[in-house]
């Protein structure tokens, strides 16, 4: 259907969670959570603020413990992981980029990143110059826009190639040419095999990228399924293409451009 994503072919998961309760004081902040992320699929966490969704990504990344079920990542179980072991397996770009970004100059980020990851002398640096073309070395991250700051982390993270990678509210803050650079370049990292799971609000990022959505609420998953599915159950994840031409199964104005250039054929 126009640009949706295919499910991915099947393959070891890159992380899976089963019966997953995480507490916080007196508060259940996760209850009864499965999740499977496997390689090439891009799974959209979605729900309102509070619903567990940077909570589940925590878990993932190993910041924070379990109360109980499992978490497995690469095998590993992440909280009990060396972060040297850890960022080859999974990787996080938070809802703030700037919480990764530490040093003075973009020169001085990637230097670290390449250190940390065990990456050989330019790693880094080369994917910047591939999402950053024009950015210099001895550019400060904070002289950076949202959108260039979330590339520099996202390159940062993916030093390490790591299988999982994870985004909290990837398009926050970005402008729509932002976005779209930020699209292409996951559907190229999940056509690369990488495992994708996007914590977002955003239901115009979901309907275009995602293979699963998965919805909570109050900590628990309350739907989870192919994206068209979900999302067309739910008026309130719903993107705009499918609450105007609904009950028509669209959900971007790609697949509403294919699907009209194939009645014009016929």
């Amino acid at each position: 259907r126009g640009r949706t994503p295919g499910s991915p072919a099947q393959a070891a998961p890159a992380a899976v969670v089963e019966g997953l309760a995480v507490r916080r004081g007196q508060v259940e902040a996760l209850r009864r959570v499965d999740l499977t992320a496997a390689p090439g699929g891009i799974i959209a966490l979605m729900g309102r603020n509070g619903a567990g969704k940077s909570t589940l990504l925590g878990t993932l990344v190993g910041l924070v413990e379990p109360a109980a079920g499992s978490v497995r990542v690469g095998g590993a179980v992440p909280h009990r992981t060396s972060p040297r072991d850890l960022i080859r397996r999974v990787g996080l770009v938070p809802q703030e980029p700037r919480d990764l970004l530490y040093a003075d100059t973009v020169a001085a980020e990637c230097a670290a990143a390449d250190a940390d990851a065990g990456a050989e002398a330019g790693s880094c640096r080369a994917l910047v110059s591939a999402l950053l073309p024009a950015i210099t070395d001895d550019t400060h991250p904070r002289d950076l826009s949202e959108g260039q700051r979330l590339a520099l982390a996202l390159a940062v993270v993916l030093t390490a190639r790591p299988p999982l990678l994870l985004l909290d509210e990837p398009t926050r803050g970005l402008d729509y040419a932002a976005k779209a650079r930020l699209v292409t370049l996951l559907r190229e990292l999940a056509a690369q095999g990488h495992a994708i799971v996007l914590a977002t609000h955003d239901v115009e990022l979901a309907a275009e990228l995602a293979h699963r959505v998965v919805v909570l609420a109050d900590g628990e998953v309350v739907a989870d399924g192919p994206t068209a599915e979900v999302v067309v159950a739910s008026p309130s994840f719903a993107p705009q293409v499918t609450k105007v031409l609904a009950p028509r199964p669209w959900l971007t104005v790609a697949q509403v451009r294919d699907a009209l250039a194939g009645d014009a054929r016929a």
